[in-house]
């Protein structure tokens, strides 16, 4: 598909490319409708939302803080398992029913969080701070959670991606803070393994799993 990153290309250079997918169009409805599947059916089967479109915290409804002191720009990140290819452009994912890559990662103060398999259903968002897309969706989620909560049979998690301070919003750490962001948050490393390995294709990106993974 077009939207496939060649072999040559860095992990950085394919999240990257993915800002030029999922233009203008709000991704709230997408989230609001993800949360009211688990709600309603208490688990989430396969990777069909995938889309576009310390902690020193307090407490959220969420069951997570907002975004701890810390600011590290860019994250140590190891990936083990099988990376996720981008979503197409049209037609069926070919990721649906695939298990997510285990990804290890920093939070903005250094903690370690990982995303990966764990007997929980997930909800991973996917964010870069130079997105206008994410910058209007980020307030929009956390005033949807603030009014809502989230059940906590659920691990929702947000990787902040494709870092640059040659971008505007940078750092991450401080658009989220201003923003009391209340999900943990892995901060990317500078070669994006973690967006990579989850296969972004755009910004904000959802990816949905059940329990096992997938």
């Amino acid at each position: 598909m077009s939207n496939r990153p060649g072999k040559s290309k860095s992990a950085s250079q394919r999240v990257r490319a993915a800002s030029n997918a999922g233009k203008g169009k709000s991704t709230t409805w997408i989230w609001i409708a993800i949360v009211g599947v688990v709600i309603a059916v208490g688990i989430v089967a396969i990777v069909a939302g995938r889309g576009t479109s310390s902690s020193g915290g307090s407490a959220s409804p969420s069951g997570g803080t907002v975004v701890p002191a810390g600011k590290l720009d860019y994250g140590q990140v190891s990936v083990s398992g099988t990376a996720l290819t981008p979503k197409p452009d049209s037609g069926a994912d070919p990721m649906v029913g695939s298990i997510i890559p285990t990804v290890i990662g920093q939070q903005f103060d250094g903690k370690q969080l990982t995303i990966a398999p764990n007997g929980k259903p997930h909800i991973i968002m996917v964010v870069a701070h130079w997105c206008s897309h994410c910058q209007a969706e980020v307030p929009r989620v956390q005033k949807w959670l603030n009014a809502s909560g989230m059940p906590a049979d659920i691990d929702l998690v947000t990787v902040a991606t494709s870092n640059d301070p040659a971008k505007g919003n940078f750092p991450a750490a401080d658009w989220l803070r201003r923003e009391q962001w209340s999900v943990p948050t892995i901060v990317d490393d500078k070669q994006s393994q973690a967006g990579s390995a989850l296969g972004v294709s755009g910004f904000p990106y959802f990816i949905v799993t059940d329990a096992q993974g997938k």
